[in-house]
């Protein structure tokens, strides 16, 4: 085992919910893996993707670019041949490479070499839940060779992950483990969780946003919850393999997912929205750098995570990345870290998105094709919340006579995010203004 490099594992799931762990308040005992990580490690309580679809938000993760930079910005769109990626990063580093899972980031199934954005070891499929299904689990290997694994398709690619660590005890590696689960199967549009799992979670804790608005809460959340239950199983198995290889004190380990799930609430499918059930994401850190490091109350970006990880591996961090690495925050040295996240919305619209801790403020573009267009020149308010006060965005405040300087202060928020992000600066169109009865915003509240 090399002790100077640690080892880098990155547990990504798919389309799952911040609020299904218990950290962050539910009471169905989903996540006890994830909740020890995020206590023993370091927890980063508001933590949101910057894209909410599959593609763009693997794009960003692995290049640490957006997704309007990078060229991917919707799905059906490959990571070009020349990008960078953490891949080749941590390869520059010394480490062994090794990506397992769905990808989604290809032209072609299967994935030709040259799309697999340079990963050594290759046990994947470019769009998994059609390659696949509960029981079913076909990948591909390094010869495009299809491989099909035992079990229940979360439980195949854990084995496989925990084969791939094996064989790696004495080189240092970095290893990429892309779940679809809790995703739902597409052919069906139903969340196939484990034989007897739904049962056991259907009529129990709804969030409040999915008891208001209703969706297909009531048909998908048992198996939801089933799903992310058994992810969280495998967690724990993850975490017993490498305290059994005596590698778990020099291994660092990431969860996070790449969107949430709104369950046909805010449209008519499951992301692709502003809203909170569809951007906020569980993450947390573990291993050297990271454990005891507590909770993180900053607003943190999935942009953020490609710096983080090869900050803490001890590898520089590239210029062009466009996010920044946490460690400081864990350290608590308190740097100038930024007070908004940035979120950009592709194909069912062209929609951009700032978030503070009180504020959520929306634009989007009428005359643009959310799946022909990157982004607009002019867009037009769409949506304001105050989360403090409507933590579940009941109720939409734009427009609003009292929120006019509210407004004023997110758009211009909004559009320097948009420049930093590379965008060109937009018009923004104000919405028309509202009878807001009683309701009063003062300077000081407008500006948190």
């Amino acid at each position: 085992m090399n002790i100077d490099k640690p080892n880098v594992i990155v547990f990504f799931t798919d389309q799952q919910r911040w609020d299904t762990t218990g950290v962050h308040g539910n009471p169905m005992g989903l996540t006890p893996n994830f909740d020890r990580m995020a206590v023993q490690g370091t927890h980063v309580d508001h933590s949101f993707t910057c894209q909410p679809v599959c593609g763009p938000a693997r794009s960003c993760l692995q290049t640490g670019l957006y997704a309007t930079t990078s060229g991917c910005y919707r799905n059906g769109i490959p990571l070009p041949e020349n990008s960078k990626t953490l891949a080749h990063y941590f390869k520059e580093g010394g480490y062994r490479t090794g990506y397992i899972g769905k990808w989604h980031l290809a032209s072609e199934e299967p994935v030709p070499e040259e799309e697999r954005g340079g990963y050594d070891h290759w046990l994947a499929s470019n769009i998994l839940e059609f390659t696949s299904d509960a029981y079913d689990t076909v990948l591909y290997d390094n010869e495009n060779e299809p491989v099909k694994l035992p079990g229940y398709r979360v439980d195949a690619l854990t084995d496989a992950a925990i084969r791939y660590m094996n064989d790696q005890q004495e080189n240092p590696f970095f290893m990429f483990l892309s779940f679809i689960e809790p995703h739902h199967q597409n052919h069906l549009d139903d969340y196939l969780a484990p034989d007897n799992y739904r049962e056991s979670y259907t009529s129990g804790w709804i969030p409040p946003d999915l008891a208001a608005l209703g969706g297909s809460t009531h048909q998908h959340l048992g198996g939801y919850y089933g799903m992310v239950k058994r992810l969280d199983e495998a967690l724990g198995r993850l975490m017993d393999a490498l305290k059994s290889l005596d590698l778990r004190d020099n291994t660092i380990l990431l969860f996070t997912s790449d969107h949430g799930c709104h369950f046909k609430t805010r449209n008519e499918e499951y992301k692709r929205s502003c809203h909170e059930s569809s951007i906020r994401v569980p993450t947390a850190f573990c291993g050297p750098g990271f454990n005891k490091g507590g909770p993180i109350r900053e607003l943190v970006s999935l942009i953020d995570l490609p710096p983080t990880l090869l900050d803490a591996a001890g590898l520089p961090v590239p210029e062009k990345m466009q996010g920044k690495s946490i460690l400081p925050l864990v350290k608590e040295e308190r740097p100038d870290w930024p007070t908004d996240v940035f979120v950009q919305i592709s194909e069912t619209k062209v929609e951009r998105v700032v978030r503070t801790h009180r504020w959520k403020y929306s634009v989007s573009a009428p005359d643009k094709d959310g799946w022909k267009d990157a982004g607009s020149d002019n867009y037009v308010e769409e949506h304001l919340y105050d989360l403090q006060s409507d933590p579940y965005e009941l109720t939409n405040l734009i427009g609003f006579q009292s929120h006019q300087e509210t407004a004023r202060i997110l758009r211009e928020r909004l559009t320097r995010r948009m420049r930093e992000a590379g965008e060109r600066e937009p018009h923004i169109e104000p919405a028309p203004e509202k009878w807001s009865g009683q309701r009063k915003v003062s300077a000081e509240d407008a500006q948190s």
